[in-house]
């Protein structure tokens, strides 16, 4: 994969950008900047080596130009970060030269983008004499701006992109051992990839989340009104007769309730079992306890998905005792965006992993063992 150093003296020449700015926004307001600031080594070192830059993200799903998409909030927090006049253009054609950051309008706006037209990568193309793709988050995309109009200029990884690579496919070409796995969130079939790379690999599997309950019902466990997906339950049939005997662990209690809700009353289950008209909401103590040891003594620790719905403070508990375990292990920790990133965040505790990806889907794919578009095409 070629690297900044790849593209020699970039005095004054205009550099190409795909940063991952798809932040959360309401109202014109960024509910968490940190993939804004994940890109602003990459921005910093171009700059230092004398390029002007021109960026390209995208924001949502638009259908067409909406302007509630617009990348103009975080035009101006990126100004407030770099301490330089951060200039939105609103099209193509109305790119200015001689500024030193320009950022491009919403590249979904454009019609061509999602579907990799060239015609459209050429436009991108003309307005600069390099590329770079600093955007993990959307490199499992085969899009205008992150494929194939690195086809068409000098290109290479940004110091982003070239770290997510870097750390997620080292946790598996080398870990230091023991080489734990936590694999939560809604749905097995989401994961499956994952799971099945890990059974490769891992020492030991750490199940949790809704996804958990396809495994007992595999098992031939209740598991009442739980979110339990039909589809998930032959893959997890799969993981439990291919595993090594103990290699997969799965909750031993369950903390339950009515609704997905935070009023619900909360009932402490000693088992798996989910009486009708419950359904469970997280892991037990004993199960977060059991998780916790286990990754205490982990040499390097993976870790994407919940292990309940965080979001509802009475259902917090698992999820917080696993990303606590996880800042405190002395291991190498990387954990792999969405979900799990949002829960170090809400627990305060980003800045106590080793790697904390940018990526949800990518960090997936790429431990999978499935090729980024994006990525290839650096090559």
């Amino acid at each position: 994969m070629r690297t900044l150093d790849d593209l020699g003296d970039l005095t004054g020449k205009r550099v190409f950008v795909r940063v991952d700015f798809n932040v959360p926004l309401k109202d014109g307001v960024i509910g968490d900047d940190a993939r804004i600031r994940a890109a602003l080594p990459t921005l910093e070192e171009l700059r230092r080596r004398g390029a002007r830059l021109l960026l390209a993200a995208h924001l949502g799903r638009p259908k067409g130009r909406d302007l509630d998409f617009s990348l103009a909030p975080i035009a101006a927090r990126l100004t407030e970060l770099l301490k330089t006049d951060v200039t939105l253009a609103a099209d193509l054609d109305q790119v200015p030269n001689d500024d030193a950051v320009v950022m491009l309008e919403n590249v979904r706006f454009e019609p061509g983008e999602t579907k990799d037209d060239e015609e459209l990568a050429k436009k991108y193309a003309s307005l600069a004499d390099a590329y770079v793709n600093d955007a993990f988050g959307a490199a499992h995309r085969a899009h205008a701006s992150t494929h194939a109009i690195a086809k068409l200029l000098p290109s290479a990884a940004g110091l982003l992109l070239q770290r997510e690579v870097e750390t997620l496919t080292g946790i598996l070409a080398d870990p230091e051992r023991p080489l734990v796995a936590i694999v939560g969130g809604a749905k097995v079939t989401d994961k499956i990839g994952v799971l099945e790379a890990f059974l490769s690999k891992a020492d030991t599997i750490l199940i949790g989340g809704a996804m958990q309950f396809p495994f007992f019902k595999a098992q031939g466990h209740q598991v009442g009104a739980s979110l339990c997906e039909a589809e998930g339950i032959a893959p997890a049939e799969r993981v439990l007769a291919e595993a090594q005997d103990g290699q997969v662990r799965l909750p031993v209690d369950i903390v339950a309730g009515e609704a997905f809700d935070a009023s619900t009353p909360v009932t402490e289950i000693d088992g798996v079992d989910v009486p009708e008209g419950l359904m469970g909401l997280d892991v037990g103590p004993k199960t977060a306890a059991a998780y916790a040891e286990v990754i205490a003594s982990a040499g390097t620790i993976f870790w994407n998905g919940p292990m309940g719905a965080f979001e509802l403070e009475p259902f917090a508990a698992g999820t917080r005792s696993v990303a606590e375990a996880v800042a405190k292990a002395s291991g190498t920790t990387v954990v792999g965006g969405g979900d799990s990133a949002a829960a170090l965040r809400q627990f305060g505790l980003e800045d106590q992993v080793t790697h904390l990806s940018t990526g949800g889907g990518a960090s997936l794919e790429l431990i999978e063992g499935k090729t980024l578009p994006g990525v290839e095409v650096l090559g």
